[in-house]
């Protein structure tokens, strides 16, 4: 199918099809100057914690064009990841977007399906110079995805720093075509979280703010800290060993959210009777399989192994607690 044949709709239709929830379309430009200045601000304050990888290619960050020679338009989708199911409460937990599959693995051909679909080839991997150009993003590269998101008409982005979709949530991945082809293109919505501060309560580590600060948030406590738990991460981790949810839990647009029905997202039945004990007796063997092809491979057997403990002797602390309490009264 030539992509000249092909409207917005046509491309929308498909990705539909191809089982993302959303899919909007925006016009290939330098971001936004406040954008831009509020970006740098926050790399400068130091919010990034010790993700070095985010200070690289700022050029590139702030003017996708730069990202493909001929980029016209940013194709945005959304994956819905809620989950179907989840380990049993009283359990330890982990993440709904980590409950799956790898999520980069799977936005990812599936755009890839979406881009062969509409004619177009890799910028980087193609000779024909009469073929219409593309490349492909999924958390992968120096791109505002939240930001094209919104510029794509799919949501905007709540306090708690995440896309929200109108009637359906936050719990979504984000992917991005990014195409040498003027398209029709959708309009941003407006911000919709009115007065509502549920997130900022709801978070143990007060991360949330007008600057988000990673090194304070749970889930890079627990997934990209290389190096020792803060005490307060430590003190609020709970049953949590990877990632963090609560300020999704406690927004209200995700009461409209329906779990995903996509295969790759569905969790090991492995995984889901995994009890405390199992955890706590986890050999990098056994690691392996369970997370095999998952994204929860990030932290590494040794991270898990920490986070493990962690939420173990913070039990234990409290029960210690408890019982002294008990004793006193």
């Amino acid at each position: 199918m030539s992509s000249k044949s092909l409207n917005s709709n046509d491309i929308k239709a498909e990705a539909l099809r191809l089982g993302f929830f959303a899919c909007g379309i925006a016009k290939a430009e330098p971001v936004d100057a406040g954008v831009a200045a509020s970006f740098s601000h926050w790399l400068t304050e130091g919010g990034n914690a010790d993700m070095g990888y985010m200070t690289n290619y700022l050029d590139k960050r702030l003017d996708p064009r730069l990202l493909m020679e001929g980029a016209r338009s940013i194709i945005s989708v959304a994956m819905n990841y809620t989950p179907a199911a989840r380990p049993a409460e009283g359990e330890y937990q982990l993440a709904a977007y980590a409950l799956g599959k790898d999520y980069h693995d799977v936005v990812k051909d599936r755009l890839r399906q979406l881009a062969a679909h509409l004619g177009w080839k890799d910028a980087l991997h193609n000779e024909d110079e009469n073929a219409h150009k593309c490349r492909i993003f999924v958390d992968s590269g120096p791109i505002l995805e939240r930001y094209w998101a919104e510029r794509a008409g799919l949501g905007w982005t709540g306090r708690n720093h995440q896309l929200i979709i109108p009637k359906a949530g936050s719990m979504f991945f984000l992917g991005e075509i990014l195409v040498d082809v003027e398209l029709d293109y959708d309009s941003p919505m407006s911000n919709r979280c009115g007065n509502c501060h549920a997130c900022i309560d709801a978070c143990p580590t007060k991360a949330l703010g007008k600057i988000f600060h990673a090194d304070r948030c749970l889930s890079y406590q627990l997934i990209e800290n290389r190096g020792q738990l803060t005490s307060e991460a430590q003190q609020s981790m709970g049953d949590t060993i990877y990632g963090c949810d609560r300020c999704q839990s406690a927004c209200p647009w995700n009461r409209y959210a329906h779990p995903n029905t996509i295969p790759e997202f569905q969790p090991k039945q492995e995984l889901l009777n995994m009890t405390r004990q199992d955890w706590q007796h986890l050999s990098e063997e056994q690691y392996r399989s369970l997370f095999k092809g998952s994204a929860v491979k990030r932290a590494k057997y040794a991270g898990l192994v920490r986070n493990i403990t962690a939420a173990t002797l913070q039990e234990h602390t409290v029960q210690d607690q408890l019982q002294e309490e008990e004793k006193r009264s």
